[in-house]
C-alpha cells in the first residue's frame, strides 16, 4: 500500500510539492518521525483578516490624531523652515530656515520637503506640519504588519506543512500594535522631528529587503538601498546603522548563489550612493552666494556636518558647534541608558521579551537548519526555510545595532531617538513569537514563550513604580498576569488550543497595558520645543511635553545687547510664536535654545511694519527665536548663528553689509550660545556691534534695534 504524499510548501519557489513520507530506517528503531505541526486551522475569512488589519490602522490614525492641534507648530525651528519652503522653492530645496535664505536648518532637507509641500498646499497650521507625520506613523504601522505576514505566509517554520494563514495575520497584527503602541513612536509620530520619516523609510527598506529574499529579487533589493538612500537625506548617518542587518539577512534569505547575492548587494550600494549623493553633490556645486549657509558647519559645508555635528561627533562626542551645556542624556554612554533613563519609559517595554524570542527562535531555526543539511533520521533533507530567519535577522540585527549606538554614543543623545527601535522590537517579538509557537512543543520554545511573558510583566512593574500612582497598579496587574501566564505558557503543548492561545493572547495584552497607558499620556500632553519625551516620567532637560530647562543664568556667550533682557519676555496679550494656534510652552533659561520666544501683540505690528520693503523683517541670534518670530508674522527672520548661535554666518562684515542694503529692518535681542560653544564669536561680535551703533527700544518686553536709524 502506497502512502498518501505530504503537501510540502517550497521554501524556495513559493511552490507547493509533493514530498516523501518520512520514513525511519529499520536500522534506527528509537529515531522519531519529523514532528508535525499542529494541523492547519481552516483559513482565515477574508473580511475578518481585513476588517481587523482596518481596525489597527484606524485607531493608529485615531491615537496619532487625536488632539493634534494642542501641540501648536509643536518644534518650532522644524516648523518655520516647512513655512520658509511654501514661499520660496530654493529655500524648500535647500531646507532654508527663512525664505530669504540665509541659513539652513542643521539637517538634511527630506522631511522638510513633505512639510513644505503640505503647507504649500493648505496653508500654514498645526494640521499641515503635523499630519503628514502622523500618516507617516499609519503607514509605518502598516509595513511591519505586511513584512511580518509576509514572512510567515511565504516562509515555512516547519517542512512538512504549509504556513497557517491564522498565524501569520495574527503574529502580523501583534507586530504592528507593538509598534504603534511604543510611547516613542506615539510621541514622534504626532511631532514634527525628522524621525518620523527617517523610521518609515528604514521600515521600508526592511519590508522591500524581505521581498528581495524571496527570490532573490535585485529590483526590490535596489528598492531598499533607494529608501535607506533617502533616509540618509532625512538624518544623515543614522540611516546607515540598518544596513548590516539588512545585508546579512538577505545573504541568509536569498536562494540564489553567492557570486549572485554579492551582485545584487553591489547594485543595493550603488542605489544607497546614487539617492543620497545627488543632493550632497548640488549643494557643494553650488556656489556660497547662490544658496543658504549650511547650519551646523563652520564651513559651509554639507560633508562636514555629515562626518562631524551631525555624524561621528555623535558618537564620540566631539561636536565644534554643539551646546556646551547638555542635558543628563548625553555624555557618557551606558549599556544600561535605554532601560535605566527616561528611555526606558518611551522604548523599552518589550525589549526583553523580543531579544528572548529571537534568541529562542534563532536556537529552533539553525538547530534544525544543522539537523536537516546533515540529513536527520526522518529521510528529509530539506532545509527550514531562509525566509525566516532573514526576516528575523533583520528586526533583530536592527534593534541590536541601533540600540548599542544609542546606548554607548557619547554626544548629544536624546531620548526621542528611540522611536527608530519601535518596527524593530515589533517585527521581532512578531516573528520570534510565531517561531516559538510553531514548535510549543519542545522545550526550548516553551521556556522561551514563558521567560518572555514573565520578563515582560516585571519590567513592567519596574518601570510603573517611576511614575508611581494609577501607573504603579497597571504595573503590579500586569507583573502578575505576565507571571501567572508565563507559568501556563510552559504547558502549551499539553493545554487545548484555545486555552493555550488564549494564555499567548492574554500575556500580550498585559504586555501591552503599560505601553498604552504611557502612550495615551504621551497623546494627550501637548509637546513644543526642542528636546520632548513620552509618558508621565520625565527627566534630563525637560518636564512631560515640555521644553527643556534650565534655572536661572544668561546664556555664557552671544548674549544681548546691554540693556536687552536676558529672554524675550511675555507681555499680555502676546502668543508664543511657536505655539500656534493652541498657544502653549514657555522659555526658560535656555528658552532661547530649546523653545521659542513669546511675541506680543505690539512686536507683531511693529515688525509686519513695512515688511515688504525687506528681505528680512528681523534678525535674532539662535534659530529658535528667529523661528518664533517668523511663525508669528509670516515674514522671514534671520537666525544669526544658526541653531545655537554657534554657526559663523553671517559674520559681522556680512551683516554690516546687509544692513547698509536696507535687507534687515530689525534686531531681536534676546537668545542664543555664540562662540563659547566652538563657533565663531560672529554672533557676540554683532550684538556689541548693534548695541553701540542703533538706540534700543523695548516692545512688548523684548529689545529691539531699528536698524535703519543709527543711533
Amino acid at each position: 500500500m502506497t502512502a498518501t504524499p505530504i503537501p510540502v510548501y517550497d521554501p524556495l519557489t513559493d511552490l507547493a510539492r509533493d514530498a516523501a513520507p518520512p520514513v525511519a530506517p529499520p536500522d534506527a528503531p528509537d529515531a522519531r518521525p519529523e514532528r508535525r505541526p499542529a494541523a492547519a486551522s481552516r483559513p482565515l475569512s477574508p473580511a475578518l483578516q481585513r476588517g481587523s488589519l482596518i481596525a489597527l490602522l484606524v485607531a493608529t490614525a485615531a491615537l496619532y490624531l487625536w488632539n493634534l492641534g494642542a501641540s501648536g507648530y509643536a518644534n518650532s525651528f522644524y516648523s518655520a523652515a516647512a513655512q520658509a519652503g511654501s514661499q520660496d522653492w530654493k529655500a524648500w530645496f535647500f531646507a532654508s530656515l527663512d525664505s530669504g535664505n540665509a541659513i539652513t536648518v542643521d539637517k538634511p532637507p527630506a522631511s522638510l520637503w513633505v512639510m513644505g509641500l503640505s503647507v504649500r498646499l493648505f496653508g500654514l497650521s498645526s494640521w499641515s506640519i503635523l499630519v503628514p507625520q502622523a500618516l507617516m506613523g499609519v503607514a509605518t504601522v502598516w509595513f511591519v504588519y505586511a513584512t511580518v505576514k509576509r514572512t510567515l505566509t511565504r516562509g515555512t517554520l516547519a517542512t512538512t506543512l504549509a504556513p497557517s494563514p491564522q498565524l501569520a495575520h495574527w503574529a502580523a497584527l501583534a507586530g504592528g500594535a507593538v509598534t504603534a503602541l511604543t510611547p516613542a513612536a506615539v510621541l514622534m509620530f504626532r511631532f514634527n522631528n525628522p524621525d518620523a520619516l527617517l523610521v518609515l523609510l528604514l521600515t521600508v527598506a526592511t519590508y522591500a529587503t524581505v521581498r528581495a529574499a524571496e527570490n532573490g529579487s535585485r529590483r526590490w533589493l535596489v528598492g531598499a538601498g533607494v529608501a535607506v538612500g533617502f533616509a540618509f537625506l532625512t538624518k544623515m548617518l543614522q540611516a546607515f546603522v540598518i544596513l548590516p542587518a539588512l545585508v546579512v539577512a538577505y545573504a541568509i534569505a536569498a536562494p540564489v548563489a553567492w557570486k549572485r547575492k554579492l551582485l545584487d548587494l553591489l547594485a543595493a550600494f550603488v542605489a544607497v550612493i546614487v539617492s543620497s549623493a545627488w543632493y550632497v553633490v548640488i549643494f557643494q556645486l553650488t556656489p556660497a552666494s547662490e544658496r543658504p549657509y549650511m547650519a551646523g558647519s563652520q564651513t559651509n559645508s554639507f560633508l562636514e556636518l555629515v562626518f562631524g555635528y551631525n555624524g561621528l561627533g555623535r558618537i564620540t562626542g566631539s561636536e565644534v558647534g554643539s551646546v556646551g551645556q547638555r542635558g543628563p542624556s548625553s555624555g557618557t554612554g551606558s549599556l544600561l541608558r535605554l532601560f535605566t533613563t527616561v528611555s526606558g519609559g518611551m522604548v523599552s517595554w518589550l525589549i526583553p521579551a523580543a531579544l528572548i524570542l529571537a534568541v529562542t527562535a534563532a536556537a529552533l531555526l539553525i538547530g534544525r537548519r544543522r539537523s536537516a543539511s546533515a540529513g536527520d533520521q526522518s529521510g528529509l533533507t530539506r532545509l527550514p526555510n531562509r525566509l525566516v530567519l532573514g526576516s528575523l535577522v533583520a528586526f533583530t540585527g536592527t534593534l541590536v545595532i541601533t540600540g548599542l549606538v544609542f546606548s554607548l554614543m557619547e554626544g548629544i543623545y536624546h531620548d526621542y531617538y528611540t522611536v527608530a527601535l519601535a518596527p524593530a522590537i515589533g517585527g521581532t517579538l512578531a516573528i520570534g513569537g510565531a517561531v516559538a509557537w510553531v514548535y510549543r512543543d519542545r522545550l526550548v520554545a516553551t521556556l522561551g514563550l514563558a521567560a518572555a511573558s514573565v520578563a515582560t510583566g516585571v519590567w513592567a512593574y519596574f518601570l510603573t513604580s517611576r511614575a508611581g500612582g494609577v501607573y504603579l497598579v497597571l504595573g503590579i496587574a500586569a507583573a502578575v498576569v505576565g507571571v501567572v501566564a508565563g507559568l501556563a505558557l510552559l504547558m502549551a503543548d499539553k493545554l487545548p488550543r484555545l486555552i493555550a492561545s488564549g494564555t499567548l493572547a492574554i500575556a500580550l495584552a498585559a504586555g501591552l497595558a503599560g505601553p498604552l497607558a504611557y502612550s495615551l499620556n504621551t497623546a494627550a500632553t501637548p509637546h513644543t520645543g526642542s528636546i520632548v519625551t513620552a509618558g508621565p516620567v520625565s527627566g534630563g532637560m525637560g518636564a512631560p511635553g515640555q521644553a527643556g530647562r534650565q534655572r536661572g543664568g544668561q546664556p555664557p556667550t552671544g548674549q544681548p545687547p546691554a540693556g536687552a533682557p536676558g529672554q524675550p519676555g511675555r507681555a499680555p496679550g502676546g502668543t508664543q510664536a511657536n505655539a500656534g494656534p493652541g498657544g502653549a510652552g514657555g522659555a526658560g533659561g535656555m528658552g532661547g535654545l530649546l523653545n521659542g520666544a513669546s511675541v506680543s501683540d505690539d512686536l507683531k505690528a511693529l515688525l509686519l511694519t513695512d515688511a515688504d520693503s525687506y528681505t528680512w523683517v528681523g534678525a535674532s541670534v539662535g534659530s529658535q527665536n528667529a523661528a518664533s518670530y517668523q511663525l508669528a508674522t509670516n515674514k522671514a527672520v534671520m537666525a544669526i548663528g544658526g541653531f545655537n548661535g554657534s554657526d559663523p554666518s553671517p559674520t559681522l562684515a556680512e551683516f554690516k553689509a546687509l544692513v547698509a542694503a536696507k535687507k534687515i529692518h530689525y534686531y531681536l535681542g534676546g537668545g542664543g550660545f555664540g562662540g563659547q560653544n566652538g563657533g565663531s564669536q560672529s554672533a557676540s561680535e554683532i550684538a556689541s556691534w548693534v548695541a553701540s551703533t542703533f538706540t534700543a527700544q523695548t516692545v512688548g518686553g523684548t529689545t529691539v534695534y531699528d536698524l535703519t536709524q543709527a543711533g
